[in-house]
């Protein structure tokens, strides 16, 4: 394992590289850039379980922070812009064409949740990545437009972000919200059941996946960033590559079941497959043992297949 950093625009990104068993720098091998979901960081599922198992398959992996976030660089803090995380994609794959012992021929992508959403996304741009992973695939911007599922809740979230905007113009300090409820208490206070995010509470505020580069915080003026985006956008057209994607089947707020399936419809790929993992919800394709095994078992074959 080594710390790294490569540019995006004029700041660093921090990323981490991991090697095959019995790696020799004189050697070209198959790199996979591994993305984490929104709110995540590089040391939580996108490296230490997809990241680490598919270097133990024998290619380089590279797991980074999303800039403005974790460790990387980026002078506005907790900024989720769909733009700017798909650029550091792109910086990714710059970063990998740099390295001797990288076959710039054999670079593939996978991303968990919302940087699953954003992998397919750069892939349609980024024809260096030769084969696209998605586990439990999130359209980011498709989940803040339907917001609380009520017909103007973009509307009503759009016209907040103006004037947060006015009054940051005017010399308020920036907003700063949360992913999640920031305890069980308040959870329950919201009336909130639902199974992703009780899930991602299990996982992000316990040890169970607790990290401090993925500290629950998000600019509230970059929400309008993410209103009209769409993970999907053209995928008809420009997502040609081989194209493999994981979900669970147990459906969550978070809707990666909905969006594994639209991503599986609508991708130009010709050669493209759906795995569903049965009896598996979306964050237990994060971490568990049993669920991400059964997903490791086709998405190895599938990069050696396409990577090789």
């Amino acid at each position: 394992m080594k710390s790294v950093k490569f540019k995006n625009r004029n700041w660093e990104v921090a990323g981490v590289l991991q090697f095959p068993k019995d790696f020799d720098e004189t050697k070209k091998y198959p790199a996979i850039v591994c993305a984490h979901p929104i709110s995540s960081c590089k040391e939580q599922t996108a490296g230490n379980i997809y990241g680490k198992a598919l270097a133990e398959a024998g290619f380089i992996t590279l797991a980074f922070d999303a800039s403005n976030q974790g460790e990387s660089g980026g002078e506005l803090r907790f900024l989720e812009d769909p733009a700017t995380r798909v650029e550091d994609f792109r910086c990714a794959a710059d970063f990998l064409t740099t390295l001797d012992y990288v076959d710039e021929e054999k670079i593939g992508v996978l991303g968990v949740c919302g940087g699953g959403g954003y992998a397919a996304n750069a892939a349609m741009t980024e024809r260096r990545f030769k084969a696209v992973v998605t586990v439990v695939g999130a359209n980011y911007g498709r989940l803040m437009r339907e917001g609380d599922l009520t017909v103007d809740s973009a509307i009503k979230t759009l016209e907040g972000v103006a004037k947060q905007r006015t009054a940051q113009a005017r010399g308020a300090e920036a907003a700063i919200s949360v992913y999640i409820p920031k305890t069980q208490e308040d959870r329950i206070a919201a009336g909130i059941t639902d199974i992703d995010i009780v899930e991602a509470m299990d996982y992000y505020l316990t040890p169970r996946g607790q990290h401090p580069n993925s500290p629950n915080q998000l600019r509230v003026d970059s929400l309008d960033k993410a209103m009209a985006f769409d993970a999907f956008h053209l995928a008809e057209k420009l997502l040609t590559q081989p194209l493999h994607i994981v979900v669970g089947d147990i459906v969550g707020a978070f809707g990666s079941l909905r969006d594994g399936f639209e991503l599986f419809d609508k991708a130009a790929s010709k050669q493209k497959s759906i795995q569903v993992v049965a009896g598996t919800s979306h964050y237990e394709l994060y971490d568990q043992p049993e669920p991400t095994g059964k997903a490791l078992e086709q998405i190895v074959p599938f990069f050696q297949k396409h990577l090789a």
